[in-house]
């Protein structure tokens, strides 16, 4: 298996399926993430994501109405290491472009055009598709299980 290589300091972006699967404590991937959440509690790194994680990560929970893992999402995006970036006109036009020129879906490209917008140094995620993204720093987590 691969490690997974962070920036010396920087914005990591964590997709949706990344912050799942670290607050679900996913047997494969979590262990993965694990140096990612631990740089960013000694801050050498900080962690982001768009606003629309928030509203991607609580639909699960909701609709098995399940308030104990709806609560440690929203306690996640309370913790000072994590910084949800809002969506704002010029993200909304850099994912807009993204679309047009990409196979990306309207969630991802807004994704996308965060990491891009704020200058991540690393973009994590479990989507190949983010490949067509050009400058997106992009780390896939499947890669890193490739013995």
């Amino acid at each position: 298996m691969g490690a997974l290589t962070l920036p010396p300091s920087g914005l990591v972006y964590l997709d949706t399926n990344s912050m799942i699967y670290s607050v679900e404590k996913h047997p494969v991937y979590e262990p993965v993430l694990l140096p990612v959440w631990q740089a960013a509690r000694s801050a050498t790194i900080e962690i982001v994501s768009s606003e629309l994680t928030l509203m991607e990560t609580l639909v699960g929970p909701l609709k098995a109405v399940d308030t104990a893992l709806a609560n440690s999402y929203e306690l996640l995006f309370q913790q000072a290491q994590t910084r949800l970036l809002p969506i704002s006109q010029v993200i909304l036009r850099q994912a807009a472009r993204l679309r047009a020129t990409t196979k990306l879906k309207t969630p991802d490209a807004l994704h996308a055009a965060t990491a891009l917008d704020a200058g991540c140094a690393r973009f994590i995620t479990n989507d190949a598709g983010f490949r067509t993204v050009t400058g997106l720093p992009l780390v896939v987590l499947d890669d890193l299980l490739i013995p």
